[in-house]
């Protein structure tokens, strides 16, 4: 599957914009960690693009995200280990993450909207200037952006790279996705 048929599929299922700039912001950091880490660029993209295409339709219902999209994905074809990952993506399941792959997305879900609560509390409401700093300090306050999983982000560590590395590589897959889209 193409970027572009994927972009597709993912707007024929996800019409609310917060939830398409998600995962577009998690597909700009899934590339990035591939990049960093040796990995399949385009496939790592795929899997942030596509892994949550059922949210919408699961209304949040945690029992079923992540199934209903890897049953979609899989119907179509799509390769196994982007399959698996979308199922473990979402730890309501138990379901082991092996991968590399499927460890980065654990950890890059959430990352994406801590980044973003991160940027409105700025004066200029701005990715771009966004700190590594600034990240960590809230990362350490547990009332702001409670619905992001620390315990996910600080997962990072499963890849071989720190907690820092993870949030530069992160805020500069971001900045440069609104730079591309602005």
């Amino acid at each position: 599957m193409t970027r572009q048929e994927a972009l597709e599929l993912v707007q024929q299922h996800i019409k609310e914009e917060n939830l398409l700039k998600h995962v577009l912001a998690t597909e700009a950091i899934m590339k990035a960690l591939a990049k960093k880490l040796g990995q399949d660029e385009e496939k790592w993209g795929l899997v942030g693009l596509l892994h949550d295409i059922d949210y919408e339709e699961v209304d949040q219902d945690p029992a079923r995200h992540g199934i209903v999209g890897a049953d979609l994905l899989e119907g179509i074809g799509m390769d196994a280990d982007i399959v698996h990952a979308v199922k473990a993506h979402n730890e309501y399941h138990g379901i082991d993450r092996v991968t590399l792959m499927d460890k980065a997305l654990y950890a890059a879900d959430p990352m994406t909207g801590f980044i973003t609560a991160v940027s409105l509390v700025l004066p200029s409401k701005n990715v771009a200037d966004v700190t590594v700093k600034q990240v960590k300090k809230k990362l350490k306050d547990k009332a702001f952006a409670r619905g992001a999983s620390r315990e996910q982000i600080n997962s990072c560590d499963q890849l071989g790279i720190t907690l820092d590395e993870f949030i530069e590589i992160s805020l500069d897959a971001m900045r440069q996705m609104v730079n591309i889209n602005a």
